[in-house]
Formats: structure tokens, C-alpha cells, sequence
């Protein structure tokens, strides 16, 4: 095997440390690509519908399937992006992808101590259910802060909205608006009425644990409470405010 010249050495190294150099620029043009392109293409799936059938089929559930119908927001009840805004994030209109305040005050809340409380907007949780993975750590955080930057400023909110309640877990394996209404209610997203999209929007932190279909004390108490919060920020016309 011929020997590497003392010359060459130095060349190839510098080669090495160019591509290093432009790894990062070029992951964020690839990231700034995808979510631009996914301004206008509707997502055929969400990185957590891909980790969810690993799993299963990782687990022997070879036969699982996810229930995914992607619904255009006109084909969607104006009471379920409602009833998540009034849910999750009612400044929704308002912010750039962060709620510095509800930061704040969750900060505030968890050094208290007991149930701990989260701050993510609706962009971060698009952010997140699209291009990521579930779980915690620093890494995953500052990944999901660079794709909401994005998201925010290549998208109208109102983009937002509709990708969110199209890819939100409503249910283990349930994906969105349209699989819901027909999984828990046997009728179209277009015709959910307020009491249905807040029990919808009621499951969302945690969509395998809580149950749309049958409803507990919890989710029947958070539900009433997040129709009072409808009315509040002003029901459908909220939505005005996204166009």
C-alpha cells in the first residue's frame, strides 16, 4: 500500500475541517427547504406517526396501522382550532413561537413544586410533532426552537393552525382532526360542534392517557372548562385574527 506524503497529510485534514465547517450550513438550508416546501404540500406523515409504527411493529404489532386523513382547515370545524387555542395557547395570535410569559410562569409554578407545567406554544408543538421525537434534553429543545423559528417566519399562522390540528395526537395511533371525529364521534371534522372539539382539545396533553372516547372526570371537567374559554377569547371569530 503506497505510503501518504508528509504534503498530503495537512491537504486532506483541511479538507475534513471545510466539511465540518459547512456541515451546520448546510442541515439548516435542508431544514429551511423542508419547511418551506411544506408550506404549500400538505405532510403525508409526522415524524411522531413514523416513531408510533416502529414501535409497534418493534413490539410484534405487525398488523398496527395509524388513522391519518389529511383535512384542508375548510374542511374542518372552526370549533376545533378554537378549542386548542383556548386550550393551549391563547396568546396564539399574538406571539413569534415563544409565550415568553407562560414561560415565565411555568418557571415560577415548577420551582413551587407539585404537577409540573409546560409553556409550548402551538408552533412548538407543530415543530415538534412534525420533525421530531418525544422526550426532553437540550438538544431536542434547541432543534425544535430552530424549526419554530422557521415555521413562524415562512408560514401565515393560519398554516400553523391547520397542520396542527391535522397532525395533533388525539389518541394512540389517532392523528388529526378527521381521524378523531370518525374514531370518537362516527361523523365528518366538518361537523364537530363546541362540546366535541374541547373534549378533543382536552386530551391533548396527553392523548394516550386521557380517553375522547370515554371521558373521565378529568377530561368531562377540563372539557366544560375549555368550552368557558371559548367564549372568552371570542369563539370563532378568534380566527379572524390568524387571516
Amino acid at each position: 500500500m503506497q505510503a501518504v506524503s508528509p504534503k498530503t497529510r495537512p491537504r486532506r485534514r483541511r479538507r475534513w475541517l471545510r466539511w465540518l465547517l459547512a456541515l451546520p450550513l448546510l442541515l439548516a438550508l435542508a431544514t429551511l427547504l423542508q419547511v418551506a416546501v411544506l408550506r404549500f404540500v400538505d405532510p403525508p406523515f409526522s415524524a411522531f406517526m413514523a416513531a408510533r409504527v416502529l414501535q409497534a411493529w418493534g413490539a410484534g404489532e405487525g398488523a398496527f396501522r395509524i388513522a391519518y386523513d389529511w383535512r384542508d382547515r375548510d374542511d374542518i370545524s372552526s370549533h376545533l382550532p378554537v378549542a386548542v387555542i383556548a386550550s393551549e395557547d391563547q396568546r396564539f395570535a399574538d406571539h413569534h413561537g415563544f409565550d415568553l410569559e407562560a414561560i415565565e410562569k411555568a418557571r415560577r409554578h415548577n420551582a413551587r413544586g407539585g404537577r409540573l407545567r409546560g409553556a409550548s406554544t402551538i408552533s412548538q408543538q407543530v415543530a415538534k410533532n412534525l420533525f421530531l421525537w418525544s422526550g426532553g434534553g437540550w438538544v431536542r429543545k434547541g432543534i425544535e426552537a430552530w424549526y419554530t423559528v422557521l415555521i413562524e417566519t415562512l408560514w401565515p399562522k393560519s398554516r400553523i393552525l391547520e397542520v396542527y390540528v391535522n397532525v395533533a395526537e388525539f389518541g394512540d395511533g389517532v392523528y388529526g382532526a378527521q381521524a378523531a371525529a370518525r374514531t370518537y364521534f362516527g361523523k365528518d371534522a366538518s361537523r364537530l360542534g363546541p362540546a366535541e372539539a374541547a373534549r378533543l382539545a382536552a386530551v391533548l396533553p396527553s392523548p394516550k392517557r386521557y380517553s375522547a372516547a370515554r371521558p373521565g372526570p378529568y377530561v368531562q371537567r377540563r372539557t366544560r372548562a375549555i368550552q368557558r374559554q371559548m367564549r372568552q377569547i371570542g369563539g370563532t371569530s378568534y380566527l379572524d385574527r390568524l387571516d
